[in-house]
C-alpha cells in the first residue's frame, strides 16, 4: 500500500512539474491543480496506516489513535488550492481577453522594434 502511495505521488509530481514548465498558461494552471493534489496525498501519506487505529476522540478505550493533524492539514490546503486556483482561472480569462493568447512565448516573446515616424 505505502509503494503504491510513493508511486503515484511520485507520478503526479512529475506531471505537476512537467507541466508547470510548459509555455502555455493552461498547461500551468493544470501543472499547479496537480502538484497541489500530489502534496495533500503525500501529507496523507505520511501520516501513517489509520488501520487498526482509534478515533481521535476521547473515550475509556486505550490504544494507539489515528492523529488528526494531517486530515487538518489537507482540508485546509484544499481550500486554499481552491482559492488560488480561482484566482489563477480568473487572471488566465483576463490575460486572454487582453493579448488574445495564453502562450508564454507570444506574450513575452522578442518584441519588434519601434517604429521610425521619419
Amino acid at each position: 500500500m505505502q509503494l503504491d502511495t510513493s508511486i503515484l505521488v511520485g507520478v503526479l509530481f512529475a506531471c505537476g512539474t512537467f507541466l508547470i514548465l510548459q509555455r502555455s498558461f493552461v498547461k500551468i494552471l493544470f501543472g499547479f491543480i496537480i502538484l497541489s493534489n500530489a502534496v495533500n496525498l503525500l501529507i496523507l501519506a505520511m501520516s501513517g496506516e489509520p488501520s487498526r487505529k482509534l478515533a481521535p476522540l476521547m473515550t475509556g478505550e486505550s490504544g494507539a489513535r489515528v492523529d488528526p493533524l494531517p486530515q487538518a492539514l489537507i482540508l485546509t490546503a484544499i481550500v486554499i488550492g481552491f482559492g488560488v486556483t480561482a484566482y489563477l482561472v480568473v487572471l488566465l480569462y483576463r490575460l486572454f481577453l487582453d493579448h488574445q493568447t495564453t502562450n508564454a512565448a507570444d506574450l513575452y516573446g522578442p518584441s519588434k522594434p519601434p517604429e521610425d515616424p521619419s
